[in-house]
């Protein structure tokens, strides 16, 4: 009998210790959830990408590795990656290990934010940036700004060894993008009023071979002039002719009359 009450004794101890601890487990989770929700309503929430599995250090990631949570803002803003920011990451290589379901921040890839990366991180792929000497008037009076298109026409003097002048100027490239005008990109531009600093240097996204061209038509006696575009003209003009004083002399009057019926047409 003796042993009876005590085997019920213990048990009826150890289910009241067991629903204490229910009891404190369920009352420290409504204590972290309505930190968490505080936390949540002064700071807001935000979707970040996550690993959807578990990866090892060195994987490249592809897009079924990545899932989607909602966390809370603070502290990861700029830090951690958001769904808008997949494509940035496919391909990359993870530079340690992760679990399902932790958060992916820019430190966790190789290579990290290409916002941070330069001017190496906006150059297209088997594309270059190249720049050439160009201010003032050449560069339109200094108007032309990163992210603009332009086409860029060099004037030579061919025959200057000689005592001669025969000037021939002609259209080198056509639509190319401005990366940057001196020290400028059009990242470092955003946060600035205004009209920038003057420049006596443009860089230009270029071919290898169109890079070739232009490195050297600027070794060559002249100089190099820049046309601007209206951002939405993408159009190229075919063959396009060496000008001359003899095509200059020749033409001028056909060019004048097609200029003024367009204006007359526009009307």
């Amino acid at each position: 009998m003796k042993r009876k009450i005590v085997l019920a004794v213990s048990a009826a101890a150890g289910l009241l210790a067991a629903l204490l601890t229910f009891f404190y487990l369920s009352a420290r989770e409504a204590e972290m959830k309505r930190f968490k929700d505080s936390i949540n309503a002064r700071y807001g929430t935000m979707d970040v990408l996550c690993f959807g599995r578990d990866v090892p250090s060195g994987t490249t990631l592809a897009k079924s590795d990545l899932g989607i949570k909602t966390v809370p803002a603070i502290g990861m803003r700029g830090q951690a990656l958001t769904p808008e920011n997949a494509t940035d990451v496919v391909g990359r290589k993870t530079i340690l290990g992760h679990r399902r379901g932790d958060v992916l921040f820019w430190a966790d890839v190789e290579g990290g934010n290409p916002a941070s990366a330069g001017l190496s991180a906006e150059i297209k792929r088997q594309m270059r940036a190249m720049s050439i000497n160009c201010s003032g008037a050449p560069s339109v009076s200094g108007m032309v700004r990163p992210n603009d298109h332009v086409d860029v026409i060099g004037t030579f003097d061919f025959d200057a060894a000689s005592g001669k002048r025969n000037f021939v100027t002609c259209t080198i490239l056509q639509n190319v993008l401005v990366l940057a005008t001196g020290s400028e990109t059009a990242k470092s531009r955003r946060g600035s009023a205004g009209l920038a600093n003057g420049y006596t240097t443009v860089t230009l996204e270029v071919t290898p071979r169109e890079a070739e061209m232009l490195a050297f038509a600027e070794q060559m006696k002249g100089r190099l002039v820049l046309t601007l575009r209206n951002r939405n003209d993408t159009s190229y003009e075919k063959e396009l002719p060496k000008v001359d004083f003899e095509k200059i002399r020749g033409e001028i009057e056909e060019l004048n009359g097609k200029r003024q019926a367009q204006r007359f047409t526009a009307r």
